[in-house]
């Protein structure tokens, strides 16, 4: 009996051990950091399983199309572009992504072992069951160079791998890969363990770019076969086939540039509006305008304009483009349906005939209502005519921007008195309604990691203005009701009708124009000399945080010292005072008193005080001294994965798990 209790103890403490060893090696040892403030561009080698699409990775790694590369080859890896930081809590390299559970079976961390192939680092507790539609803040393990390669990509060994076939696949040396993983023998590597690949180029090529088909060589024909030819051709090509010949290829010149002709005015729309047309008396008529000089072809998501398969022009015809998609990203990428053109009929109809129950609010241009148009919820901004600069600014944007964190415009359409611009619905209504009195409008106030959501999401969608479009832009009206909210909370920047492009300049990228946007908002040198620059934004997005910290609005009424008098105060000035008496975390006193109350006091007092100082540096009186938005970014992720710690640690206070883990 006591040999069979000792077998017993044994084989629980075997299979004990063996529970722990995939466990201990599928965490593996990120880069300690040498410089804690350094950000680098990085790469990540990656091989998606067959059901992890495009708009799965995407997800997965937030990142955008333009930062995937194929490496082809008859290989199936990809390889993402990531920003490279240091977290100052763990001094190790990593980079910061959100993954989405889809699937309710088993725990979180074995998921996200079995979606990222090693590449995630664990630095909290992920054995807790998943639910569906959780979204789970990580890290990825990444790697920046100390000087000697451009580049640093983060390669998961796999069976077959080794030194010499890495430094062959990428061309680099194997000295070079040696070093860069500091290895005492370069035969001594271990399948499953993460390596860095050092690099000099972007690997791979973009992921639309399609592998050119090679020939097959042809044999070069003998000096007999060239002169048994040219025999041929005298004796057997008459001259009415060479007359023949001829008026063929010039038929097909003619039908090629009728073809061009056609598709080009079957384009979108052309941009400029002229004048009324003629013989047109009615109040509201349906015809639309003819829009000319500037050419329109945009959408994404459900509605595509120019590349979409079997859709309805204006004048009823049909056409059919096709869009190669490259088979590794598989083909359900676009979901290609209808034309951005909608009738007068359609607006009136699917807004009730413009009633009061469907108005959402009012803009800078005009009402903004709700419709229900090709069942579809959307939101359909109308304005006349007068404003025809500020609708073709705004096409000329959404027509070339597109991002989960920008609101998207789906169509528009035009009258001889009206204009509209009708966008996707965002359920949840404006950021600057769930910030002030949000109970007397009919909302919950926002938790605290609601709120960093939210910025994190409104900063990556300028960021991506700022940086990722060619070419660049401003927004020049970044405000809480600015930026929307869907369904799910997550934000989305809107009202691009101020938007400029921007140049280069000595000083940066700036745009030279009349003083425009919300006071309050305003940067102090862009009402000063007029120049839009990226920085006035990010001063702009600066108040936007202190509106998130404080519940209170840019211009906020103070009492005065007479009675029933008021002073108007921009909030800047006061989160400002009030930081200038809190020197840390623990000595916020006067910081506390200007949190909104409808915290309740729930949140990470050490996270609220770095957004509040990331919002001091974005509202810096220099503009050279304020971080761009890529660093704003880096900061809010960095609050981000902090707060949802904290939150883990609450879960079980109902008033405090703000479903951020679980998933809104």
């Amino acid at each position: 009996m006591d040999c069979l209790n000792q077998r017993t103890l044994i084989i629980l403490a075997l299979a004990f051990i063996s529970r722990l060893v995939p466990l201990c090696s599928a965490y593996p040892v990120p880069l300690n950091c040498s410089d804690p403030i350094r950000l680098c561009t990085s790469f990540l080698a990656f091989k998606p399983a067959s059901d992890q699409t495009l708009p799965v990775i995407q997800s997965m790694f937030d990142v955008l199309p333009q930062d995937i590369t194929i490496e082809g080859n008859g290989r199936d890896y990809i390889f993402i572009r990531k920003n490279c930081s240091c977290p100052p809590t763990i001094k190790k390299y990593l980079s910061n992504t959100t993954f989405t559970v889809r699937q309710n079976n088993g725990s979180v961390y074995d998921m996200v072992v079995e979606a990222y192939n090693g590449l995630a680092y664990f630095s909290s507790n992920f054995t807790r069951e998943a639910r569906k539609g959780a979204v789970v803040s990580l890290r990825l393990i990444c790697g920046c160079s100390n000087g000697l390669w451009n580049y640093l990509m983060s390669y998961m060994l796999r069976d077959g791998d080794s030194v010499e076939s890495l430094a062959s696949r990428f061309g680099v040396s194997m000295d070079s890969i040696v070093t860069a993983n500091g290895l005492d023998n370069p035969d001594n590597v271990t399948v499953g363990q993460l390596y860095f690949i050092p690099l000099n180029s972007v690997p791979g090529e973009p992921y639309h770019v399609e592998n050119p088909i090679t020939p097959a060589p042809v044999p070069e024909p003998s000096d007999s076969d060239i002169a048994a030819t040219q025999v041929n051709h005298k004796t057997h090509v008459p001259y009415w086939w060479i007359i023949g010949s001829l008026a063929v290829g010039l038929v097909l010149v003619v039908i090629l540039v009728a073809v061009f002709i056609s598709l080009r005015s079957s384009s979108c729309f052309s941009g400029a509006l002229v004048g009324h047309p003629k013989n047109s008396n009615e109040k509201n008529s349906h015809k639309f305008h003819i829009l000319r000089n500037t050419s329109f072809c945009c959408g994404s998501g459900r509605y595509i304009c120019c590349k979409s398969g079997d859709w309805k022009q204006p004048n009823g015809e049909a056409t059919d483009r096709q869009m190669n998609i490259p088979k590794v990203i598989g083909t359900d990428v676009f979901d290609m349906e209808k034309p951005v053109v909608f009738t007068y009929d359609e607006i009136f109809s699917s807004t009730d005939g413009f009633s009061d129950s469907n108005l959402l609010g009012h803009g800078r241009y005009g009402p903004v209502y709700y419709g229900l148009l090709r069942d579809q919820e959307v939101a359909i901004k109308r304005m006349t005519t007068t404003k025809t600069k500020e609708f073709t600014a705004e096409m000329k944007v959404l027509c070339k921007v597109h991002h989960t964190n920008l609101v998207e415009l789906i169509g528009y359409a035009a009258t001889d008195d009206e204009l509209f611009l009708i966008y996707e619905h965002a359920q949840k209504g404006s950021l600057n309604s769930h910030l002030h009195d949000p109970q007397n409008k009919g909302h919950t106030a926002l938790s605290w990691n609601m709120r960093v959501q939210i910025a994190v999401d409104a900063a990556r969608g300028l960021e991506y203005i700022h940086e990722h479009t060619k070419p660049h832009y401003v927004h020049r009206d970044i405000k809480t009701s600015n930026i929307l909210l869907d369904g799910s909370f997550r934000a989305k920047i809107s009202d691009f009708g101020l938007a400029k492009l921007v140049g280069k300049t000595n000083d940066g990228e700036a745009s030279a124009t009349t003083v425009v946007g919300t006071f309050g908002y305003l940067a102090p040198e862009y009402l000063r000399d007029g120049l839009a620059t990226n920085k006035s934004d990010v001063y702009a997005f600066g108040v936007v945080l202190f509106e998130m910290i404080s519940g209170k609005e840019a211009i906020t009424r103070t009492q005065g010292i007479a009675p029933k008098s008021a002073d108007r105060r921009s909030l800047a000035s006061i989160m400002l005072a009030a930081l200038r008496n809190s020197p840390d975390s623990m000595s916020m006193s006067s910081l506390r008193e200007h949190v909104d109350p409808n915290l309740m006091d729930l949140y990470p007092h050490d996270c609220l005080f770095k957004m509040a100082m990331l919002a001091k540096q974005c509202v810096d009186d220099d503009p050279v001294l304020r971080p761009d938005m890529k660093q704003v970014v880096i900061s809010l992720s960095h609050i981000q994965l902090s707060s949802v710690e904290w939150e883990a640690t609450l879960s079980g206070n109902s008033q405090v798990f703000s479903g951020l883990v679980q998933g809104r």
